[in-house]
């Protein structure tokens, strides 16, 4: 017959010592989850500008919409800023209450 082991009333987390994730354990703060939405956001914003300039007719080739102002210049910057403003959103140390 076989034995059987009691029953412990504690779980294995709390024989580890583990600890429930209060407020202050967090890695990053409410803040900075915030911010690092904001960035997304602005490198979203960069890829939809960038979205476009084909022709209809593979045989014309129109340089002017491909290669515009907007496609290739201010959607590379929206992307690096929202690239830049993502490691600052990481790095922002929260606020000491």
């Amino acid at each position: 017959m076989a034995k059987t082991l009691p029953k412990k009333s504690f779980t294995l987390a709390q024989k580890k010592g583990f600890e429930p994730p209060t407020p202050s354990n967090f890695a990053l703060d409410k803040q900075n989850y915030k911010l690092i939405a904001i960035g997304f956001g602005i490198m979203v914003l960069g890829y939809l500008l960038m979205i476009g300039g084909g022709s209809k007719n593979p045989e014309v080739f129109n340089a002017e919409a491909l290669f515009s102002f907007r496609r290739i210049t201010l959607s590379t910057i929206l992307i690096v800023g929202g690239f830049m403003f993502e490691i600052y959103a990481i790095m922002k140390k929260p606020k000491k209450a």
